[in-house]
């Protein structure tokens, strides 16, 4: 049986490496794996340097293109080239800090000590959920597993389509 589509998503990945062809982009693959197990449509990952300005433009291209969800993935953590939190901050029109702090706190449970440091916020642009999480194999994972269940109720609540 099909999985019912949840929705369109598009994956950020900040990464000055990646964005400048030094190393091969290893968690944008599975971020869109992860996504499309929970139904959603990937409409694909794109790279961009660890700059503010580069990270809100793919931000507000997302929104204005209309998709559900944006995972951003790496510059969440505390060193000074850390901006996607920053750059996501003035981007959000309403901050979710209930579910930023359960992929904290599961993350660190888990063992991924990046996620567990994360400033990665989550919260909302227009109708698009804007997800930052941490850059590691297992930040990833654990946060796709924190996410998965709640994303489809807050998509739900921004289309209009479930009233509780």
């Amino acid at each position: 049986m099909a999985t019912p589509q949840i929705g369109r998503a598009l994956v950020v990945i900040v990464d000055d490496r990646v964005n400048h062809g030094e190393a091969r982009d290893r968690t944008g693959p599975l971020v869109a794996e992860l996504l499309e197990e929970a139904g959603f449509v990937v409409d694909g990952a794109v790279s961009v340097p660890g700059e503010a300005v580069a990270i809100r433009n793919a931000l507000n291209t997302a929104v204005i293109g209309g998709v559900d969800l944006v995972i951003t993935v790496g510059g969440t953590g505390v060193s000074p080239r850390d901006v996607t939190s920053d750059a996501t901050a003035g981007v959000l029109d309403r901050p979710i800090p209930g579910i930023a702090e359960a992929i904290r706190a599961s993350g660190l449970a888990a063992g991924a000590v990046d996620a567990g440091l994360s400033r990665g916020l989550v919260g909302v642009s227009g109708s698009t959920l804007v997800v930052n999480l941490a850059s590691s194999r297992a930040a990833v994972r654990d946060g796709m597993a924190t996410l998965s269940p709640l994303v489809a109720h807050v998509i739900g609540e921004l289309s209009g389509l479930d009233a509780g």
